[in-house]
């Protein structure tokens, strides 16, 4: 078993809301993604192996226009989501072209992995200071069970252009996960943060509340985890929605909680979070990134020699 924090880029994603391929999106001077920017914070906080998570349909473009920026700095894989990768007695229902989502994502990087490692959205920026915690938490030892996540302040995650899907984050007083609380429908106000469950009925959520945008830590265990428990999620899945069920690796993270399984200590970073749920976001997105640039945090060409 080898040491060296690995990081798991998600990017097989279909982006339906987006209505395109967010991955390959353009936000920088030189055609920069934002992939590329956390590329280029993970390498700065220590990384130096990457596994990307792609689709067959968009490998080739990916890795011209993304991977080849790293492929000469760290040690790179490609794994391709494809949907038949399932436990045995679970197939493809017919119809079925979405993915199964995030746990399975990283579920497919399973030959790979052979150390602790980081996972992360594709499509998400994260922030410096974001990576170089995890990478802080990777890089001491750790017990099976032993994982980590990153949480974000609410206000620092929202979408002016429409509603998005939060993890509410409840952490012990001694700093350690107890559970996440999906919350799929939080809009931005002059009033702060509101959530519905009903579309009717809305509640008040401190701007403060700590939620989780997939920046986790894992022990190579949990590869163990994921696997063991896709079954049940694929009968519920099969019952309920089995076109567009996903394996979510929030949902997974709480069932080891639940069970007595695993310890997650939650890190917090004040970083603002960009990402591009909608078309309108991209314009905000790109302006924050050129700022970035402005004060320095980002050279103007990422992969410059």
């Amino acid at each position: 078993m080898r040491s060296e924090p690995i990081l798991v880029v998600m990017a097989a994603g279909i982006g339906s809301r987006f209505g395109g391929i967010k991955q390959l999106a353009s936000f920088g001077a030189h055609g920069e993604c934002i992939i590329d920017y956390s590329l280029f914070d993970a390498y700065r906080a220590g990384f130096r192996r990457v596994i990307f998570v792609v689709r067959d349909d968009i490998l080739e473009d990916f890795r011209q226009k993304i991977g080849c920026h790293v492929e000469g700095l760290m040690e790179t894989h490609y794994v391709l989501q494809h949907l038949d990768h399932l436990p045995e007695g679970c197939t493809v229902p017919t119809g079925r072209a979405k993915p199964w989502g995030t746990g399975h994502a990283v579920m497919c990087c399973r030959e790979y992995i052979d150390a602790p490692f980081a996972a992360i959205n594709g499509d998400d920026f994260y922030g410096r200071d974001a990576f170089q915690q995890i990478y802080d938490f990777l890089s001491q030892p750790h017990k099976p069970g032993e994982y980590a996540m990153t949480g974000f302040l609410l206000k620092n995650t929202l979408s002016e252009n429409g509603s998005v899907s939060r993890g509410v984050c409840h952490a012990s007083p001694e700093g350690y996960l107890e559970s996440i609380v999906e919350n799929t429908h939080i809009i931005s106000t002059c009033d702060g943060p509101l959530t519905t469950t009903d579309g009717e009925t809305y509640r008040l959520l401190s701007p403060d509340t700590p939620v989780s945008m997939n920046l986790w830590a894992f022990t190579p265990d949990f590869m163990d985890q994921l696997w063991a428990r896709f079954p049940a999620f694929y009968q519920n899945a099969m019952a309920a929605n089995p076109l567009k069920g996903e394996y979510y690796l929030p949902f997974v993270v709480n069932d080891t909680l639940r069970d007595g399984e695993s310890a997650v200590r939650m890190l917090h970073t004040t970083s603002k979070w960009y990402g591009i749920t909608y078309q309108p976001d991209l314009p905000a997105v790109r302006e924050a990134l050129a700022r970035l640039t402005q004060e320095g945090e980002y050279p103007e060409a990422l992969w410059e020699k």
